[in-house]
């Protein structure tokens, strides 16, 4: 299992109490590619760049489809640009491909059981793998969970030098969260001040 894989099955399983929004996952989906990608040595970082490294064989084909979306040509993509445009409705898409490999399933609606209610998870290895990490307090699962509020902050140390381009990455995925955040903030002060123009207030 992929990293992006084992934040989507924490957000569904041990995260059910905190919703989610879906840009926030989205994004930090995209920071968990790229760190995925980091250990595959198919990127490394020059300084905020991502340059396209080896195009090893990756079995998951989201993270393929990620590894083959990079651009090729300098000065290359920053890491904050990649989150924003790898991002866009890719919560959507592993939800999706969940549901395809049969991971999630449909619970009847109590009293109807001819109609579908939530979505589930089923008892999988691909759950239980997801469930061992999280309990295992695997660094860059926690902090990426930390980051979109399903679980608490994260204070541990990553660790080796190493690690240093996952930290960036884990950087940018905050700030494009707090980014996120004061977009939606700035809409709801608008759309309330438009509101209030309507009602003569």
């Amino acid at each position: 299992m992929t990293t992006p894989r084992d934040l989507s099955i924490a957000v569904m399983d041990m995260g059910s109490g905190r919703p989610v929004e879906q840009g926030d996952l989205s994004l930090a989906l995209a920071g968990a590619e790229m760190i995925d990608l980091l250990g595959a040595e198919a990127i490394r970082l020059d300084g905020d760049r991502i340059v396209p490294g080896l195009r090893p064989p990756i079995a998951d084909h989201l993270l393929d489809e990620a590894a083959a979306s990079l651009i090729r040509e300098a000065p290359y993509e920053s890491v904050d640009d990649w989150l924003w445009r790898r991002g866009r409705g890719l919560s959507a898409a592993y939800l999706a491909a969940l549901e395809a490999e049969g991971q999630l399933t449909r619970q009847p609606r109590r009293g109807m059981p001819f109609r579908s209610g939530r979505t589930v998870l089923v008892d999988s290895p691909a759950r239980r793998a997801a469930a061992n990490r999280w309990t295992s307090d695997e660094p860059v699962l926690a902090a990426l969970a930390a980051a979109i509020g399903i679980r608490d902050e994260w204070t541990g140390d990553f660790p080796t030098t190493a690690d240093d381009p996952v930290v960036t990455v884990l950087a940018a995925v905050n700030d494009a969260l707090m980014e996120l955040e004061a977009v939606r903030q700035r809409r709801a002060i608008e759309d309330a001040a438009f509101d209030n123009i309507w009602r003569g207030e």
